[in-house]
């Protein structure tokens, strides 16, 4: 019966402690589920907090390229105006340059144009109303330098285009247009022309665009005037200049055999020849057919001379004086027998970087585009009327 006792006793004692056993793990299990609850909080809290913080640096990122951006336009901008500040200076440079200093005797010289007029020629036949002349130039503006120390740049006298050509050099068959005198301004280089081929190689500083085409001069076996339609990029025509025994028409561009201008009337060709090879001539061509319609020899001598255009009908001849560091118009001929010394003033280039390879004269805009040294300058003048003789 004891026994009995003994093990109940026993027996009880053990499911107490398998109780109390139970108990101690139930609350162990209970607290690690209570830790596995927080840490989940925890993790789900950490990954939104690191998902704001991924779309707040994406933010920032994005901040950081938007001012990025703004600091290169900035910076640009700022290469811009500094451009156009030296632009400036140079120009004030040029209004407050040093006097020439030359004897009474020579300025009294300087101051007579010489004004020829060819004799035994029948007067020419003016296709226009056109009576301007040059008073001055009133303004200079430096607008970059890209090329070479020689070329041409031109733009198409056609009102409706705004195009500007760039002819790099002396001598190539590809020219560079640009849509319009701002893009080339602000372009670096080259980088925003397109190139046209032509189907010959160019040759000198003397080409023009005038209505849509370029015409310049092609010398192989034979010196010809070529004329290539710009819209099509296709030949027109060509012809042989019908002069022999050419010489280079300016003394200080030998590059140049023949410079062709365009003018209110249209095109002319500057050229001089062995038979008068001190002096300039000047000959009117039919832009259709290329044909010479007239002929003149003028007084004005290649001597000295880097450059020449021609102004309703007037040749305008540019000579550089070394002993001023300045070029300037010293010779005049008029076709028209308009023109007086008195009636044309001295007229002037503002100081400048070296000599110009070309000039050439936009009818509409009164503008001279001059290549001075790889710099691409554009002269203002300002006009006034010719009285005639």
């Amino acid at each position: 019966m004891r026994g009995l006792v003994v093990l109940v006793t026993l027996a009880c004692f053990a499911t107490a402690q398998h109780q109390a056993l139970i108990d101690y793990l139930e609350r162990r299990l209970l607290a690690i589920e209570d830790r596995i609850s927080l840490w989940h909080e925890q993790t789900t809290r950490f990954a939104s907090e690191l998902r704001e913080l991924k779309q707040q640096m994406v933010s920032q990122l994005e901040n950081l390229d938007k001012e990025k951006e703004t600091l290169r336009m900035n910076i640009d901008s700022v290469g811009t105006r500094v451009d156009r500040v030296e632009r400036e200076l140079d120009y004030l440079e040029t209004q407050n340059g040093a006097q020439p200093c030359v004897d009474v005797d020579d300025k009294l010289i300087e101051q007579q144009v010489t004004v020829v007029k060819e004799k035994h020629k029948s007067k020419y036949s003016q296709l226009s109303d056109c009576s301007d002349m040059i008073s001055s130039i009133k303004a200079m503006k430096i607008l970059k330098r890209v090329g070479g120390q020689k070329g041409t740049w031109t733009k198409d006298t056609n009102r409706a285009s705004g195009k500007v050509y760039i002819f790099n050099g002396t001598e190539d068959d590809i020219i560079h247009a640009f849509a319009s005198v701002q893009d080339f301004t602000r372009s670096s280089g080259m980088s925003l022309s397109s190139t046209v081929k032509l189907p010959s190689a160019w040759r000198g500083t003397g080409h023009v665009v005038y209505n849509n085409y370029v015409y310049y001069m092609s010398q192989a076996d034979e010196l010809k005037v070529v004329k290539h339609d710009l819209q099509n990029n296709s030949l027109t025509d060509s012809a042989v200049f019908p002069v022999q025994d050419h010489v280079p028409v300016y003394g200080l561009t030998p590059e140049t055999v023949i410079d062709l201008a365009v003018d209110e009337e249209g095109l002319w060709a500057i050229y001089a020849t062995q038979q008068n090879e001190r002096y300039i001539s000047l000959a009117k061509m039919d832009t259709s057919s290329l044909d010479i319609e007239q002929m003149w020899d003028s007084n004005c001598p290649r001597e000295n001379a880097e450059a020449a255009f021609v102004i309703c009908g007037t040749l305008y001849v540019v000579y550089n004086t070394k002993q001023a560091g300045r070029s300037r118009v010293q010779c005049v001929f008029d076709v028209n027998d308009m023109v007086t010394s008195e009636d044309a003033p001295l007229v002037y280039f503002p100081k400048r970087y070296g000599s110009h390879s070309s000039l050439k004269y936009n009818p509409h805009e009164k503008l001279l585009y001059a290549w001075d040294d790889g710099y691409q300058i554009l002269y203002k003048l300002t006009m006034k009327k010719k009285l005639e003789i």
